[in-house]
């Protein structure tokens, strides 16, 4: 991950967790002792996050040293050992608790996605994310939904267009939101169109949309609507989407089935990190 977009994210965090100082470690641990710790998997997951963990203890102290023993997108077991770190105690203990909640969530996100990836196996469709992001982690997180095998949607407003229901409202429908937006953004963009019903499938359709998010439609509608776009856009199937209703979505036709809970409701994985002697 690139480190110009991930250190100031890091650093926030150090700053946030550190503050003036740890004062437990500087009331207990004698300046300049020496630690060597591993970092433990508690549960089964997809890793995702190692070089993250390991360029927090480098922003500490680029003297700290770190082996990963496992690489993201691997399955992970129990009981297994993900790193081993070896260098000031304090640093390490400074860094534990960033590096693991960072790496924990993002083999949480990771591991859901997977399983979302499991259900629609055999499939043309592909599980992509949404932008129900943690505010301030959204390169983190999206990163780990790719480490689970999914794929992305648009990073945020600035990469592509979507128009949604508030913005028909706004601009007086969907044949003018897309006109406009085909006068204002280069023909490299795409646009993507939010639709409830045949009606707004054909309108999107007839006014060149790239792409159809159809939003909160049942199993019936659509397949109906897959069938309606043919090969003239790309569908994507939104709303209702969990583990037991991914397959029969994914079984209509539809090519991408967006699912805002990898990022807003996946839970952090247990990874600890202890001291070895």
């Amino acid at each position: 991950m690139n480190s110009f977009i991930l250190d100031p994210i890091l650093r926030r965090a150090l700053e946030e967790d550190i503050g003036t100082g740890d004062v437990t470690t500087l009331a207990t641990v004698a300046p300049g002792t020496p630690a060597r710790a591993e970092l433990v998997a508690k549960e089964d997951f997809v890793l995702a996050g190692i070089d993250v963990a390991r360029r927090v203890f480098e922003l500490l102290d680029p003297e700290t040293a770190f082996e990963g023993l496992k690489e993201d997108g691997e399955s992970i077991k129990r009981g297994e050992v993900l790193a081993w770190i070896k260098g000031d105690a304090a640093v390490l203990l400074q860094g534990e608790r960033v590096a693991l909640n960072l790496l924990q969530r993002m083999c949480g996100v990771a591991t859901l996605t997977a399983a979302f990836v499991r259900e629609v196996a055999g499939t043309e469709a592909v599980i992509v994310d949404t932008r129900k992001t943690t505010p301030g982690l959204r390169v983190v997180e999206k990163y780990a939904v790719r480490m689970g095998g999914g794929g992305n949607h648009r990073m945020a407003l600035y990469d592509a267009v979507l128009i949604k229901e508030n913005h028909v409202a706004a601009a007086g429908g969907i044949t003018a939101a897309v006109s406009r937006a085909r006068q204002r953004i280069p023909h490299t963009m795409k646009i993507e169109v939010e639709v409830r019903d045949s009606e707004e499938v054909a309108e999107a359709l007839a006014v060149g949309a790239d792409i159809l998010l159809l939003d909160n439609m049942t199993l019936e509608e659509l397949s109906e609507a897959v069938t309606m776009v043919g090969d003239q856009a790309i569908t994507e199937a939104s709303g209702g989407v969990n583990l037991e209703t991914v397959r029969a979505i994914a079984e209509t036709g539809v090519r991408l089935i967006s699912v805002g809970a990898l990022t807003h409701s996946s839970r952090a994985v247990d990874i600890s990190m202890l001291f070895t002697r």
